[in-house]
């Protein structure tokens, strides 16, 4: 029994620092929004 409960607790500990880490990533580093154009060529736009 006492395997399963470290086992249980790396587990746990590996879980919590990934989902902590995506966290962090989703948090921090969130990319601002902009606008992006390009013309795209051999496309001719009919007025």
């Amino acid at each position: 029994m006492p395997s399963l409960f470290r086992f249980l607790s790396v587990v746990g500990t590996l879980f919590a620092v990934t989902v902590g880490g995506l966290y962090l990533l989703a948090e921090v580093f969130e990319p601002e929004p902009k606008e992006v154009s390009q013309t795209v060529h051999g496309v001719k736009i009919r007025k």
